[in-house]
């Protein structure tokens, strides 16, 4: 008998569990802990280690030694030559083509990561005596489509089919929810070690419903690390004249004492630091760095997680005082000046009576007891955290489906051909919150053919979008005159790097005014052309009749100031222009009716 298991596959650590008796449990690892560290290492031998042992023995291996491979998927290969920085910070690479090179022998972020799904399916399977072959895969709530498909790949390299993927901080809420009976409005706040996730729940009856999501996906515990890390350098270098950036091997202890001094600050007000007598030259060096010191060298990093979580509560039409709860998840919620922070900011003292390192694999394992029959009374419905739509006339973005839209869901809408005669559309998928397109991420691209030729703006061209309940994108073009049809799955090497998302919803809204005005001068000019050619078309059939000539006169004077306006391109003067010519081709075409209403009469009375 098999049954589906819940994973958090984490930057810093990954977490299985399962459900027992209708509540979620953590599954120990082989080591008998529920953490398992998100490290792969290699030796020269050929030999490969996993969680707590690959960790232990990578300062004496710092380049066989592979730390956050979540956080480099989806982000740009490093150039070459960057071999160290590619072992020592590798989970936003999933999703591109980046290849990470030891020995020798190529890796992809796909093949890191199912090494770690490998070994927490053998542990499970060991732990719950019976085949592990299904599960429930949790993932960033900003993880595009790309790492989305990545991380499918991974884990049936592993030998696992991911039945769903469920965002992080959605995860959370399922396993919190379970012992919520009234509605209740929540905010997650999902600090972790590679990502920074804000997601607004409504729950109440058994229904989990994602109001909003945002965040920041370049912020988690490795920058704050390695803001410790440089604080302590500088430390060890004033007091004790040793340089701890001279050597791979120094650099990698020095990460892993910065590590355990955030953590103890989070609990004490300050920390000794003592480095290895083989770092310090024989001698017992060591440093203190107090919580003070911590929080003023990461003030700036605390400061950018304030704007995703008022974001999030605006785009779900929430204010703080509505909120009921307020969850953290995340080992980096601990820090005491994040937890000040979410005070702040919601006025509620932050409930926390699950482990955050270990909650939204127990979501994620609820998740799986409602896919395999065991919970009936829970219903997940998760959004899209950015707007999907194509390129249309003038390098416009055409929203098909909005951000924040409850996913799964299908959308269309209706273009037309931009050029007259026109057998082929070519498609230009995007995703993205500005208003051109050219400022939107490319999804993909493929050309709809054998449309019926036809007169510019014609052709009815049905462009469908279907996100499924991983958040996983189809797309479909149909030629609704000849049901010519053309279907693209979005593909990971095409599809936005994951910094990208992030960026993308700052930039909108930094240039949510300039772009308005600048999709009104195209739209403008758009309108000013049409009108053109249907003033082309009118007086053409005004020509060489009398009755209308005063009308037809006053259109062609109206056109001729309209090309001049669009050769000027001040989209002001193009509007003003455009609606005069639009009031004189009314004026004309009821001039025009009324005359061949009159000679409809004369021709009867004939």
């Amino acid at each position: 008998m098999t049954q589906t298991i819940g994973i958090d596959l984490g930057t810093t650590n990954s977490v299985a569990a399962y459900m027992k008796d209708g509540r979620p449990e953590i599954i120990p690892n082989l080591e008998g802990e529920a953490l398992t560290p998100s490290v792969v290492a290699f030796a020269r031998d050929q030999r490969r280690w996993v969680g707590r042992v690959a960790k232990a023995q990578a300062v004496a291996n710092p380049l066989r030694t592979v730390f956050s491979i979540k956080r480099q998927m989806g982000r740009v290969a490093p150039e070459a030559g960057a071999g160290e920085q590619i072992v020592s910070s590798i989970k936003r690479h999933m999703g591109s083509d980046h290849v990470l090179t030891i020995d020798g022998r190529a890796y992809t972020p796909v093949d890191i990561s199912a090494m770690i799904l490998e070994k927490l399916k053998a542990d499970a399977q060991a732990y719950l005596g019976r085949k592990v072959e299904r599960a429930v895969v949790t993932v960033p709530a900003y993880f595009n489509d790309g790492q989305r498909r990545a991380t499918r790949d991974a884990a049936a390299l592993a030998g696992l089919e991911v039945v769903r993927l469920v965002n992080e901080p959605t995860a959370a809420a399922l396993a919190y929810g379970l012992d919520i009976e009234q509605a209740h409005t929540i905010l997650v706040w999902d600090l972790g070690g590679g990502t920074f996730d804000v997601s607004v729940l409504e729950l109440g009856d058994g229904v989990f419903e994602v109001k909003a999501v945002n965040g920041n996906t370049r912020l988690g515990g490795d920058d704050y690390d390695e803001r410790m890390a440089a604080l302590l350098a500088e430390r060890f270098a004033q007091q004790w004249q040793v340089d701890l950036t001279a050597s791979p091997e120094s650099r990698r202890m020095l990460r892993d004492l910065a590590e355990r001094a955030k953590i103890r600050l989070s609990t004490e007000a300050q920390a000794p630091v003592t480095l290895p007598r083989a770092f310090g030259r024989g001698a017992r060096c060591e440093v203190t760095v107090t919580r003070e010191a911590f929080e003023a060298a990461t003030a700036d990093l605390t400061e950018q997680l304030e704007a995703p979580a008022r974001a999030a509560l605006a785009d779900a039409g929430i204010d703080p005082v509505e909120l009921d709860r307020v969850v953290l998840v995340g080992g980096m919620t601990r820090v005491p000046a994040v937890r000040r922070l979410v005070r702040r900011i919601t006025g509620l003292e932050p409930y926390g009576h699950i482990d955050p390192d270990q909650v939204v694999a127990l979501g994620a394992a609820v998740q799986a007891g409602v896919l395999d029959g065991g919970l009936r009374h829970v219903t997940l419905v998760d959004v899209t955290p950015l707007s999907l739509g194509i390129e249309t006339l003038g390098g416009l973005f055409g929203r098909v489906i909005d951000r924040n839209t409850p996913i799964p869901t299908s959308r269309s809408r209706l273009f037309t051909n931009a050029r007259d005669n026109q057998t082929v559309v070519d498609v230009h998928v995007l995703q993205g919150e500005r208003e051109l397109a050219a400022d939107n991420m490319t999804l993909g691209t493929f050309s709809l053919s054998d449309i019926t030729p036809q007169p510019r703006g014609e052709a009815k061209i049905e462009v469908a979008f279907d996100i499924d309940a991983n958040g996983i994108i189809h797309v479909l073009a149909t030629d609704l005159q000849t049901d010519a049809s053309r279907r693209i799955l979005v593909e990971p090497a095409g599809a936005p790097r994951r910094e990208e998302i992030e960026a993308a919803l700052a930039e909108s809204r930094a240039r949510m005014d300039s772009d308005r005005r600048r999709r009104e001068e195209i739209e403008a000019g758009i309108r000013a052309e049409n009108l053109l050619r249907a003033a082309d078309d009118m007086l053409g059939k005004a020509s060489g009749t009398e009755s209308v000539e005063t009308f037809a006169g006053a259109a062609d004077v109206a056109a001729a100031a309209v090309r001049e306006a669009l050769a000027g391109g001040n989209g002001e003067n193009i509007g003003v222009a455009a609606k005069e010519l639009e009031n004189c081709l009314k004026a004309l075409q009821a001039a025009l009716r009324k005359a061949a209403a009159f000679l409809a009469t004369q021709g009867q009375a004939a």
